[in-house]
């Protein structure tokens, strides 16, 4: 990870559309993940690519000030009423730093101001290298759903 630049665990974190600037390093960031991170997400080539043929996709980078850190992608419907956050990774050389909790509180800020929001849903694999305790540590609750072979967590805003 020494290709990475530096940033201080203290940097301001916030969420900026994916650019043709920035669309690279964004790119780069799933090569720095461990291989037992990289099972539980999809690539951020793949999930852009998605985006691209999702209406309802919402795509930002996660920023440590003006460094690129991380990925989001929620599936927005505010017809619906619903909010999944979809696709979520913070670099490898960047985790343990606060930022993937900086993130979803940016993130959380943001649903609240659409249309009918009144929960955050997110579903993950279980097992070693899972998300699933860092959601649950930020308030997350098990649904007792399933989204294919992925528990559902949500939280209320």
């Amino acid at each position: 990870m020494s290709d990475q630049p530096t940033v201080s665990p203290d940097a301001e974190v916030t969420l900026r559309e994916v650019t043709k600037d920035t669309f690279r390093s964004v790119i780069k960031l799933s090569d720095t993940l461990s291989e037992r991170h990289q099972k539980f997400v999809a690539s951020n080539l793949y999930s852009i690519a998605e985006a691209y043929v999702n209406e309802d996709a919402w795509v930002r980078a996660v920023y440590a000030d003006d460094i690129s850190v991380g990925f989001m992608m929620i599936s927005d419907k505010p017809e619906e009423a619903s909010y999944f956050l979809w696709r979520f990774m913070i670099g490898g050389a960047y985790q343990g730093m606060g930022f993937g909790r900086k993130a979803i509180d940016c993130l959380v800020e943001h649903v609240k101001t659409r249309p009918g929001a009144t929960e955050l849903l997110v579903s993950c694999g279980q097992g070693e290298g899972s998300p699933e305790g860092f959601y649950v540590k930020l308030g997350f609750e098990h649904t007792g759903e399933k989204e294919g072979s992925e528990v559902v967590l949500k939280m209320e805003l």
